[in-house]
């Protein structure tokens, strides 16, 4: 069976062209940052589809990494500059950021961007035209940090060993409304918001935005790194194989025989509609997840199992992991998920029941409402060019052995096997029907569980990676 390094080797796709006309010298990106263009190469399909690349946000992708010759040079002036040690989240951040995941933007946010995101969930470009931008991308800095810095115009980002990693230029330093951020970004204050306790709560109380240099490209060192593309490294990928539409899938979860019911049907429809070779780009999260999410290695180590297995067809499917960290704030995030996706070359995003929701951190309840994410990303502002895909509801049908679409005329045929009960069984080493997720993946998910069995002295272990 192939392996997802030689899925990766052999996969891509190609997307529609802009419906409208944005400028592409918009002055919006960091001075310092290469931008790449990216330029439409339609044609016209049966029943007069167009197919092509999709240009990114802004017309541009944006990319924040300094070239190799300069590498040196920056990291003697990073050397001399006062310093701001990141987060692994900030770390996050700034591979998204580095990346053009979030072009545009050449950088942390300064309080205007800051401002629209929080209010507008949008940014308003200099010609005028509009892309989203639903959730800030911002980084935090205490009084003695501030202090530090003084009067300087320039910063160097550093890791948790001092080691230099980035540049911030032309800085801006503003205040941290922590609880006007996290009331409007997650629509609550409740206590219990897992990225809030994480990220935001001991933050400090001032917000330092600017031009990001990145002084090299982020690795992680994880036995993972091939399967984290950057936008660029996708679209060379979707030219060089001429696919005509990509449809994006994003999850934070194994994958079960439902999910992949959805992505085939989405792929069924997409001939229907005149595309030749509409690929699938199955993108999991790989930045900040709760506790009791499971890890990405073993995701990922189940995802190759769906496609080793046959679940998800290889030749068809791209695997590629999202370097962004998880908010869990429901129809506000779920805009950032699509938006990513556009600079990736999507133009089809699949979105289902409550994405990127949790249950309420207080009462027995979900945060949001189940329908509220498709409703939003069908009208949120900027993502006009994306064509979304709400799904049916998917469950396990008994009559049939199988994951099957929801037949509201005979409920009583189906099987709901929520995300708790998938994780109890897997804990209890029991297996689910047959035909509701594909042996060896089913397996990586018990052996996960079993990696976090207690030991002789109760305790749990460190989570083991896969």
């Amino acid at each position: 069976m192939a392996s997802m390094a030689a899925v990766l080797s052999k996969t891509a796709f190609l997307s529609q062209p802009l419906t409208k006309s944005i400028n592409p010298d918009f002055p919006f990106a960091a001075a310092t940052a290469a931008s790449v263009s990216f330029p439409s190469k339609s044609r016209t399909l049966r029943g007069g589809i167009r197919a092509g690349l999709i240009a990114p946000d802004g017309g541009k992708l944006v990319e924040l990494v300094v070239e190799e010759p300069r590498r040196r040079e920056k990291k003697h002036e990073a050397a001399e500059l006062p310093r701001v040690e990141l987060t692994a989240i900030d770390l996050q951040w700034m591979h998204v950021l580095s990346e053009g995941w979030a072009s545009p933007l050449g950088g942390f946010m300064r309080e205007s961007e800051f401002l629209q995101t929080l209010h507008f969930n949008s940014l308003r470009l200099d010609d005028g035209s509009v892309v989203n931008m639903s959730v800030p991308i911002v980084l935090a800095i205490d009084d003695e940090q501030k202090a530090r810095i003084g009067e300087s115009k320039r910063v160097a980002l550093v890791d948790s060993d001092g080691n230099p990693v980035a540049i911030l230029s032309d800085i801006e330093i503003y205040k941290h409304p922590k609880e006007e951020r996290i009331a409007r970004t997650w629509g609550t204050t409740a206590p219990g918001l897992p990225y809030v306790e994480e990220a935001i709560t001991n933050a400090g109380n001032w917000l330092i935005g600017g031009d990001l240099e990145v002084l090299e490209p982020v690795k992680y060192n994880d036995g993972l790194d091939r399967f984290r593309l950057s936008p660029a490294e996708l679209r060379k990928e979707l030219e060089k194989r001429d696919a005509d539409a990509v449809f994006a899938f994003q999850l934070r979860n194994p994958v079960h025989n439902g999910h992949a019911l959805l992505m085939t049907d989405t792929r069924r429809r997409l001939l229907e509609m005149g595309y030749k070779n509409p690929i699938l780009l199955l993108h999991p999260l790989g930045g900040y997840t709760k506790a009791d999410d499971v890890p990405l290695s073993w995701r990922m180590k189940q995802h190759e199992k769906v496609l080793e297995d046959g679940v998800l067809d290889p030749e068809t499917t791209v695997v590629s992991i999202f370097p962004s960290p998880m908010h869990y704030a429901g129809p506000t995030e779920v805009q950032w998920h699509a938006k990513a996706r556009i600079n990736a070359g999507a133009n089809f995003y699949i979105v289902g029941r409550d994405p990127a929701g949790m249950g309420h951190p207080v009462e027995k309840r979900d945060l949001y409402d189940a329908d509220h994410g498709k409703k939003v990303l069908s009208m949120a502002p900027g993502l006009e060019r994306l064509n979304i895909l709400p799904f049916r509801v998917a469950a396990y049908d008994k009559t049939q052995g199988k994951m099957a679409f929801f037949d509201p005329s005979r409920p009583q045929d189906f099987l709901f096997i929520s995300g708790t009960k998938m994780r109890t069984l897997a804990k209890n080493k029991e297996n689910p029907p047959d035909g509701f997720m594909c042996p060896g993946g089913w397996q990586v998910l018990v052996d996960y569980y079993d990696s976090l069995t207690p030991a002789g002295n109760g305790r749990l272990p460190e989570v083991v990676t896969a």
